[in-house]
């Protein structure tokens, strides 16, 4: 996996089908686009440098992904009330044909990712 962007409240990330997240019939497998889908959520969740933690996510899976697909997973805020957020992830190959759709509830803690004197 690698990152290819983080905004506020937005983040996009990508992976390569390899063998090893491939079943015997070349498609990917549902835990590695739930895990690109999950990944991107975390960057775009904790962008604001705040501490957001998972309530709850769930995924559709639309389309297979096949072994040496580029899988692209695009994460943008939906919602964000208080310390409540929304957010949609969307999971597509490189021929922008989408194999998921993930949404995921979160809830901010208190504290925050980095300091304020932190070194950048």
């Amino acid at each position: 996996m690698s990152v290819v962007d983080v905004g506020e409240g937005c983040a996009v990330l990508e992976m390569v089908v390899s063998d090893n997240h491939a079943n015997g019939h070349g498609a990917c497998q549902g835990s590695m686009i739930y895990s690109l889908a999950g990944s991107a959520f975390a960057f775009a969740g904790t962008s604001r440098n705040q501490l957001p933690i998972s309530q709850h996510s769930s995924i559709t899976y639309v389309a297979p992904a096949r072994r040496g697909d580029r899988l692209t997973a695009t994460a943008h805020e939906v919602s964000l009330k208080g310390c409540n957020g929304i957010l949609d992830m969307a999971v597509t190959n490189q021929k922008s044909t989408k194999a998921g759709m993930f949404r995921g509830f979160s809830r901010t803690i208190q504290g925050q990712l980095f300091s304020e004197d932190a070194v950048v």
